[in-house]
């Protein structure tokens, strides 16, 4: 069975065809794009495959046919008439100060000229320098193609010095600004990046830009669809279903489980993170590869900040204005956390107009929240999933003493300067444990007289949850036989019921008591 080789950490489509490795063709999106003119914008997670992508595009638009051999736009009608490109990577331009921003435009932008024999002044604002650029290579070539890879990195990199990466912003406001002015000499324009500024900032000079970030009709434009997985690395599943000793489906489900669950549209279609799924095929173990290149620190520090309310990161409904409300100086929780790859569309509601949001896949799943967990309880780092696992056997054998005193590890390390009657941060840190476990759990479960605080369901159990903070276990319990919360769970006859009523203590951070019954 062919197995080609993996192109782990190439980004040039060049490089990939003369190794012959493999290239997951996505030439009839590709075409479908670049039929008409334009400004087009598209925002993916990190490691998404939108390096490649451009590289796609600069090959198509210099005309280098011979490297599109047996893909689909070969046998197109494309006319292949080769365009002067400029293409520019700011995945480099992490620049931590204005003026080393400038310097780095503008010498990307000379060494483009140099091959064209065009003259620039680095003296000159790089705007200028790109104004010239485009309308002298108009002149003597035909109209330019504008690539700009990550377009967003001189921002994002600086998330953490807010005014510096206002600088930023306003240096790449002025230079990309300069594209709709040259629109008369562009044969089309092509920006990728993880973040959406909305309109009012960065790309205020550039409303013309159509964005198919959320298009249905390019959802799957990066990332592999369950077809292309099955197509192009056929041998290279057979012989990690061989590694593992696992039959082909158990093996497409499990990387399936580990890999899918991106959904970038209303379009019910998810696909897999590319650089996960490589690496997987490579080392033949299931691992959270994507996770481990990029430290979620700044986000889990954005939501201590603003107090979120862990829970509320899943199953949360924004509207499409929310996924392009990325401003430096107001950073919003859920538009951040679905741009960087940690979220991902769930399911669109056309009655309400609302997208419900989840994590992606089991990767992000359990690595987040384990970050999280380390963050918020102050676990200390490795000991976290032996914890876990400690706590699935007890709840497994439902043993809840067992469960209880693991559970109160978690709570040990809960900071001093915890604000007493912040009852919503221990039941985040209890959330977070069954996440981790693998355990479903649901909060703030409505019933025709209130909300259950905790719903856990396992094989043969659901357990109804009401905590307390500085009182009694019983209080919990009494709450739930009063407002009779298991009443909705009763027709359930597959599973039996415990109701549990769990005490949190202000002073010493942790589990004071539990108390179980049945109905």
């Amino acid at each position: 069975m062919e197995k080609r080789g993996l192109p782990i950490g190439i980004q040039t489509l060049e490089k990939i065809v003369q190794e012959d490795r493999v290239y997951v063709d996505k030439t009839e999106l590709i075409y479908q794009l670049i039929n008409g003119s334009g400004a087009y914008f598209l925002s993916r997670p990190r490691r998404f495959g939108k390096s490649l992508l451009i590289s796609t595009l600069e090959a198509i638009f210099k005309g280098s046919k011979e490297l599109f051999k047996g893909l689909w736009i070969e046998k197109s009608d494309y006319n292949w008439k080769p365009y002067p490109v400029i293409r520019l990577d700011m995945s480099s331009a992490s620049s931590s100060h204005s003026t080393e921003l400038k310097l780095l435009l503008n010498i990307q932008l000379s060494n483009i000229a140099k091959e064209h024999a065009i003259p620039l002044d680095s003296d000159l604002p790089p705007q200028a320098n790109l104004i010239t650029l485009i309308s002298e290579l108009s002149s003597k070539e035909g109209k330019v193609v504008v690539l700009i890879d990550e377009y967003d990195k001189p921002i994002i990199s600086q998330l953490n010095n807010t005014e510096v990466a206002k600088q930023n912003r306003e240096i790449l406001k002025d230079f990309y600004g300069v594209l709709k002015s040259q629109d008369e000499h562009l044969r089309l324009v092509f920006l990728t990046g993880v973040s959406k500024f909305s309109k009012v900032s960065i790309f205020s000079g550039l409303n013309n830009l159509n964005d198919i970030t959320m298009d249905t009709k390019y959802a799957t434009l990066l990332g592999y669809t369950q077809e292309e997985l099955e197509h192009f690395f056929e041998g290279w599943i057979t012989e990690l279903g061989e590694s593992m000793k696992m039959d082909k489906q158990t093996t497409l489900k499990e990387i399936k489980k580990w890999y899918n669950g991106y959904q970038f549209s209303k379009a019910d279609e998810a696909v897999y993170n590319p650089f996960s799924t490589l690496l997987l095929f490579d080392k033949n173990d299931f691992l959270s590869y994507w996770f481990e290149t990029g430290t979620p620190t700044f986000l889990i520090d954005l939501l201590k900040q603003k107090e979120y309310n862990i829970p509320d990161i899943e199953n949360s409904a924004v509207s499409i204005k929310a996924f392009s409300s990325f401003e430096v100086d107001n950073l919003q929780v859920l538009p951040l956390l679905y741009q960087t790859g940690y979220l991902t569309i769930k399911k669109y509601d056309p009655e309400s107009q609302l997208y419900t949001l989840r994590y992606p896949n089991y990767e992000v799943t359990h690595a987040f929240t384990e970050s999280l967990l380390e963050s918020f309880a102050h676990t200390p780092t490795g000991l976290t999933g032996s914890y876990a696992w400690q706590l699935i056997q007890a709840i497994r054998a439902d043993d809840l003493e067992e469960f209880f005193k693991v559970m109160k590890v978690f709570f040990a390390n809960v900071p001093y300067d915890l604000k007493a009657g912040e009852e919503k941060y221990f039941q985040s840190i209890f959330y977070l444990i069954l996440v981790l476990m693998g355990i479903k759990i649901d909060v703030e479960v409505h019933t025709n007289d209130g909300r259950i605080d905790g719903v856990i369901e396992t094989e043969e159990k659901i357990y109804i949850i009401e905590f307390k903070l500085n009182a009694p276990a019983t209080d919990g319990l009494d709450q739930i036989r009063e407002k009779k919360y298991y009443e909705k769970y009763l027709l359930r006859k597959d599973k039996s019921i415990t109701l549990i009523g769990v005490s949190f203590d202000s002073k010493t951070r942790t589990i004071k008591e539990w108390e179980s019954t049945t109905p």
